[in-house]
């Protein structure tokens, strides 16, 4: 059935804009909800686009904020670190500044900088806004509802790859509404920031934990410039190249075999590649979820950028995940692991991830092997095993080769332990963050 709506020539704002897809009546409608509204550009003190800088992978340096680290509300993933020195103080973020995701996948994705990143610095992939004619905290959370989200689809340009600019961003309309209303929403973004650090802290807890129990506080990682390794090490290995053979990665190995049990992965779990299902069956709502890599680049399952397999797709032998399953990325990202929680629970995965199947949970508890992997026992492993190509991937049969610490069950309680409190803080912070959004669009809705 052919859809199609009709727009005035009045309606052609100036004709800046001649693309059927800007006037859909959804967009039109969410304009004329928007009552005593500003543009962007009349609420801001600054808008800048990010730095063009390559992120360095430093010890000491300043926080580098990159579009993949915004897929939530909050700041997330691993934060890259560059050389302060490179960063004028114009380019340092303050505390409720909101930056936008302006290519990429998740394209418009909005996140606020809290305490602990004031001071850092964004990429040029991101657009960072620095509000001072409204309440930052109350912006950050409108561009994340559905009316802040729309407008930002809306003024998107480019078809293979969406893109956002500043002149675009500028002509966002946000709400005025009450002090009173503003200061509830803030109020509430600091009550989903202690949520989250709670759950940071829990998990930090549950790998300190893993770490002590292992000897691996003080673990140094250091690559050496030169060693020797035998031929027969290297037909055996079918590698030649000299980092897989880097001293560090035994020196792991040595010190957990001290310490614990060790099993290789594929005798204690199914390692299964993902399934490529076609574009034409994805669906914004309803169907199954489709997990990609960018779903997961938090370390945690998100569904701020999931897609869904329509009810028309046929399964045949396409790989799904169940609870308690751990997924990876094997091409790109490729040592970014989560686990499957029940909201996921039967999704499909895509062909550039894989999961790991416990066979016996009695003996090795879901929650335990997820610090295991988080931890640098498991990011050496997928450094060393993963093929250094112009793209990094890795094989099911490489993720196989993984040596797992087995320790008593006593601990991986203790560990696993808090880790699902640290899912418990984080749900409780996304839950928070709903009832902001909710909060916001009731009040424009009055």
């Amino acid at each position: 059935m052919t859809t199609y709506f009709i727009i005035q020539k009045s309606q052609l704002e100036g004709a800046h804009r001649l693309d059927a897809e800007y006037y859909q009546p959804e967009y039109l409608e969410i304009v004329k909800e928007l009552k005593n509204a500003k543009k962007v550009s009349d609420l801001v003190s600054d808008i800048r686009y990010g730095l063009y800088v390559e992120p360095e992978y430093l010890e000491k340096g300043i926080d580098f904020i990159r579009a993949l680290n915004l897929f939530s509300f909050w700041i997330d993933g691993e934060i890259l670190k560059i050389d302060e020195k490179r960063v004028s103080p114009a380019y340092k973020l303050k505390v409720g500044d909101s930056l936008i995701v302006r290519s990429g996948a998740n394209t418009g994705c909005v996140g606020l900088v809290y305490p602990r990143f004031e001071g850092a610095t964004f990429g040029s992939y991101t657009i960072r806004l620095r509000f001072n004619k409204i309440n930052p905290f109350f912006a950050a959370i409108f561009l994340n509802t559905k009316y802040g989200f729309l407008q930002t689809h809306r003024l998107q340009t480019g078809m293979a790859q969406p893109n956002l600019n500043i002149p675009n961003i500028k002509e966002i309309k946000i709400p005025i509404v009450s002090l009173k209303d503003q200061k509830e929403i803030e109020k509430l973004c600091w009550e989903i920031e202690k949520a989250r650090e709670q759950g940071e802290f829990f998990y930090s807890q549950a790998e300190n934990l893993l770490l002590e129990e292992l000897g691996l506080q003080d673990f140094k990682v250091e690559d050496e410039l030169s060693y020797i390794v035998n031929l027969s090490e290297a037909k055996s290995a079918h590698r030649a190249d000299a980092e897989y053979f880097q001293p560090k990665y035994d020196k792991l190995l040595e010190q957990i075999k001290k310490k614990a049990k060790v099993a290789q992965l594929g005798n204690i779990a199914i390692v299964k590649r993902g399934s490529l299902i076609a574009p034409k069956f994805y669906e914004k709502t309803g169907g199954t979820p489709y997990v990609r890599g960018k779903d997961f680049s938090s370390g945690r399952l998100e569904n701020t950028s999931l897609v869904y397999i329509s009810r028309d797709f046929k399964p045949k032998r396409e790989t799904r995940i169940k609870t308690g399953d751990i997924v990876f990325a094997s091409i790109g990202s490729v040592g970014t692991t989560a686990l499957t929680t029940e909201e996921f629970n039967d999704s499909f995965i895509s062909n550039n991830t894989g999961k790991i199947s416990i066979r016996d949970r009695e003996n090795l508890l879901p929650e335990y092997l997820t610090a295991v992997f988080h931890s640098i026992i498991g990011k050496l492993q997928f450094e060393k095993e993963a093929s250094q190509t112009a793209q990094p991937k890795i094989s099911d049969s490489q993720v196989r080769n993984f040596y797992i610490p087995i320790l008593p069950k006593p601990i991986q309680q203790k560990i696993a332990d808090l880790v699902q409190k640290s899912y418990q803080a984080r749900k409780k912070a996304k839950e928070l963050l709903e009832k902001a959004k909710r909060k916001v669009e009731e009040v424009i809705e009055k």
